[in-house]
């Protein structure tokens, strides 16, 4: 394994240099989920939830988060993203799985260095906002399993999770 990068020789936390990284197209794709209620998915599927537009809020909140990740992750670059695509799935409640809206976040950048940190809090921020506009009829609700599904771009290269690949 690799040694942490945001720790210098003395062990003080600090930006990482990427100033003479190579400008390359990064993409990163995270997902996570909400579970909840059968009646609140309904809810949310309807379009009647007392607050509006559920999904439609939550998109907007990812986009946002994505682009204000480095106001609250403090060792993360400001970066200029070039594309961030949110997209949810509603799984009605079955045997042994309840009801969920899942999220996935597409988030691209030609830069110096990659976007994990924005696809992820895009994720969470998008679920998030689906937990305040439905608390009022699920507290319940579980955001549950969120994590990077795949990254391109840069040294690393391609990484593809093993949830991903399996889901393919």
């Amino acid at each position: 394994m690799n040694s942490l990068t945001h720790f210098d020789a003395q062990g003080q936390a600090h930006m990482v240099d990427v100033g003479d990284k190579p400008i390359t197209r990064r993409i990163a794709v995270a997902q996570g989920r909400i579970e909840m209620k059968a009646a609140t998915l309904a809810l949310i599927q309807s379009g009647t939830a007392k607050k509006g537009d559920v999904l439609g809020i939550a998109r907007i909140a990812g986009i946002q988060a994505a682009k204000k990740t480095s106001d609250l992750i403090p060792l993360c670059h400001p970066l200029a993203l070039t594309r961030v695509v949110i997209d949810f799935e509603l799984v009605e409640e079955a045997p042994q799985t309840p009801a969920s809206v899942g999220c996935t976040a597409r988030v691209e950048t030609t830069g110096q260095t990659g976007v994990e940190m924005e696809a992820l809090m895009a994720v969470q921020v998008a679920l998030l906002t689906i937990y305040d506009m439905c608390k009022a009829v699920d507290r319940g609700m579980v955001l549950a399993h969120t994590d990077l599904r795949e990254k391109s771009g840069g040294n690393s290269g391609l990484y593809v999770s093993e949830r991903s690949a399996a889901t393919k």
